[in-house]
């Protein structure tokens, strides 16, 4: 595909630099990205989403240098992890500066903080010389888009300009990371693990205690499609898949052999064998089995560790009670 020409960057700088919100792609999903120095620009990217003033979202930032902008009392683990991992889907909770809004921490004392990867979301940075607020371009607490076409379909009589940059590489939200207490935390699993945190940056990072400040896309439902939601074990996949059938327009995620057997209103979504494939293709998944009218969505958890636990996550999240 073309990616966007120079006027239709600057386009969406100008649309930025005047208050507005657009959709701008990054290796992770698609954000809704406002002037994050910009309280009234923040603000409505609350208001486009739907999403709680309370949840504080990622501020994203042009440059590594540019961490003690936002941040103060920055421990040495995280200029370890800057180093080794940005620009990435890595997310640093940090406490906050006076430069950050309100709105934008959700009245906490913490900041998340990412420089993302994708080259149109940080040249758009670079023209406009601010942070970018940017959650998933979605509503709140449904599935996030990693295509520009996911993010048209949800919002696109919302914003003025979406800039397609292709379909995100990773698929799924950045790994998150707090490092305000006394040792590193994970707060939510992506695609970069505890085990590459070590190995690459020498920093380890522990299990989420449950006890940190607030973070995006931590509530028990998120990432969720207009069907229900299940994690069922492999042996159970198919015997399910048959017996719900019978009462209703079953959606089956799989991978690897399909029983030839199945009743014809069983809606089934290949996903790509490796949990790099998986990731990366989840979320249009999802969205596909809500198109074609699924009542259900059945899927098995990957196997545990690596991109897998990040995967297991959301699906997890996917299909938590909702309100």
């Amino acid at each position: 595909m073309s990616l966007p020409d120079d006027a239709e960057v600057e386009r969406a700088v100008g649309l930025l630099a005047a208050g507005e919100v657009i959709g701008l792609p990054t290796e992770t999903v698609y954000g809704l990205a406002a002037d994050g120095t910009s309280e009234g620009s923040v603000r409505r990217v609350f208001e486009i989403k739907g999403r709680p003033p309370g949840h504080p979202v990622i501020l994203h930032v042009p440059s590594a240098a540019e961490l003690d902008h936002y941040a103060r009392l920055v421990p040495e683990q995280a200029q370890r992890l800057v180093h080794a991992f940005w620009p990435g889907p890595l997310t640093l909770v940090l406490w906050r500066s006076g430069r950050v809004p309100d709105v934008v921490t959700g009245g906490l004392e913490t900041v998340a903080l990412r420089m993302p990867a994708h080259p149109l979301f940080l040249e758009v940075m670079r023209r406009l010389g601010r942070p970018l607020a940017a959650p998933s371009a979605n509503r709140f607490g449904r599935v996030s888009p990693t295509t520009a076409a996911h993010v048209r379909a949800d919002l696109g009589d919302l914003i003025p300009l979406v800039l397609d940059g292709g379909p995100c590489a990773v698929g799924l939200e950045s790994t998150i990371v707090d490092l305000t207490g006394p040792r590193p935390r994970l707060r939510r699993p992506g695609s970069i693990g505890p085990r590459e945190m070590w190995d690459r940056a020498g920093v380890e990072v522990e299990a989420d205690d449950g006890r940190g400040p607030a973070v995006p896309g931590s509530l028990a439902s998120h990432y969720a499609p207009r069907a229900e939601v299940e994690l069922v074990p492999a042996s159970e996949l198919w015997p399910r898949a048959r017996s719900e059938a019978a009462q209703r327009r079953v959606g089956v995620l799989c991978q690897g052999v399909v029983p030839d057997d199945l009743p014809r209103g069983v809606l089934l979504e290949r996903l790509g064998e490796t949990d790099e494939e998986l990731a990366r293709g989840l979320y249009a998944a999802l969205r596909r089995l809500d198109e074609r009218g699924a009542d259900l969505v059945l899927a098995v958890a990957p196997a545990a560790g690596g991109l897998g636990a990040a995967v297991t996550d959301r699906l997890r999240r996917a299909a938590g009670r909702r309100n």
